[in-house]
């Protein structure tokens, strides 16, 4: 079982490893409280992971280590076994998700670890890791069920209360629920009236789904931007451990995950993956009532592919009303395109993309369609843009 004396120790395992990352203050990124966050996408190995799987590591007997470890993840406890495992000198494999950011797979393989690609999900990977645990005889590094896993992600609830003493709520993102576990038994020992809230995204809702039934369900499919949550089944001591100490869990769309990357990538100067915007994005848009508190998200993780986050930030401006794209149908005649323009420009909208169709069957003979994809300052002025071209007499339909 888990307890404050393996917290303690984890910690004390742990300080000479790794960054004790700081508490920011984000004035006005959630207004009415006083909003922070826990900056564990400045950990080593750029994210929370390496705490449990360190500790866990750490512990192992010395028969244990010599047989060698084996983990499964989507990316970030993959390397923080692959640190921890370099560091102390074991050999180490890795059964990553085939699908998983290419920048996680190379980072896992820059610590020196075997990584082993699975076709599929991370309980696919999950199951490839137990086939060579048994098959080769090395010891498993689970990446959540595991009391010793939460104890090491656990301290990052003791340094929070360290950092910020008055704070009344922390959220805290779920995938398999061991990073939510070991913080709330840590906080709830020390704190009892700080509520913590667990956030997944709604593509893969497996730890909610499961404490809203009662017992633990298997998702029949997931799907997320935010891959290191992306988890079908919950684990039974995660289950266990979060009906007892977490008091409420939400989901966020993939809309509001891509939008939080955005605000604190722009008003924070830091890189979050998907899921480690999660809790954010529960703050940013209100999923329980903070008016008045003082705050705290955990942004657990930074690892996020260059061309993926290009994607997650297009979509987070148009969740934002920093992009739109529509169409309107123009009479296909010399200078109407251009009349068409000259409108747009003087709302001051910029032009990112113009498809011009003169050949699109469903628009009257003697007509084309056209679609724009235009740069705007927020939703209000995506609504005076096509209430000026409303006025002018053109037909606007947002896509």
């Amino acid at each position: 079982m888990i307890s404050m004396a393996m917290l303690h120790d984890a910690q004390r395992v742990l300080k000479p490893v790794i960054n004790r990352t700081p508490v920011i203050p984000t004035k006005g990124l959630v207004p009415g409280c006083d909003f922070y966050l826990k900056a564990d996408c400045l950990q080593k190995t750029g994210a929370f992971k390496l705490r449990g799987a360190y500790y866990k590591i750490a512990t192992l007997s010395d028969e244990e280590k010599a047989r060698g470890v084996i983990a499964c993840s989507a990316g970030n406890h993959a390397q923080g076994v692959a640190y921890a495992a370099r560091d102390m000198g074991i050999k180490a494999t890795i059964c990553i998700p085939e699908g998983a950011p290419i920048s996680k797979i190379e980072a896992t393989r820059s610590y020196g670890a075997n990584v082993v690609l699975v076709p599929g999900v991370y309980d696919d990977a999950y199951a490839e890791a137990v086939r060579l645990r048994d098959e080769q005889g090395l010891t498993f590094i689970h990446p959540f069920n595991d009391y010793r896993i939460m104890a090491g992600q656990g301290t990052i609830g003791l340094e929070i209360l360290e950092q910020l003493p008055d704070v009344d709520m922390i959220f805290v993102p779920i995938g398999g629920g061991g990073l939510i576990a070991g913080l709330a038994y840590a906080v709830k020992n020390l704190k009892p009236d700080c509520r913590i809230v667990g956030v997944q995204a709604a593509g893969a809702p497996s730890m909610a789904e499961s404490l809203k039934e009662g017992k633990i369900i298997t998702l029949s499919s997931v799907d997320t931007v935010a891959d290191g949550i992306k988890v079908k089944t919950p684990g039974d001591l995660t289950f266990d451990m979060c009906r007892e100490y977490v008091d409420e869990v939400v989901t966020v769309s993939e809309g509001e995950i891509a939008s939080a990357i955005l605000t604190v990538l722009e008003k924070q100067k830091l890189v979050a993956e998907g899921a480690g915007a999660v809790g954010i994005a529960a703050a940013m848009y209100h999923k329980v009532n903070t008016e008045g508190k003082t705050v705290c998200a955990l942004l657990s993780g930074g690892n996020v592919d260059v061309t993926m986050l290009e994607r997650i930030l297009t979509r987070g401006l148009a969740k934002e009303g920093r992009t739109v794209s529509f169409s309107t149908v123009l009479p296909d005649q010399p200078h109407a395109l251009a009349s068409f323009l000259e409108v747009v420009s003087s709302m001051g909208a910029n032009v990112l993309d113009v498809n011009h169709e003169r050949r699109n069957t469903k628009a009257a003979i003697g007509s084309c369609v056209v679609n724009l994809s235009v740069e705007t300052r927020d939703k209000a002025h995506i609504q005076e843009l096509f209430g000026c071209l409303r006025r002018k007499g053109y037909v606007v339909e947002e896509q």
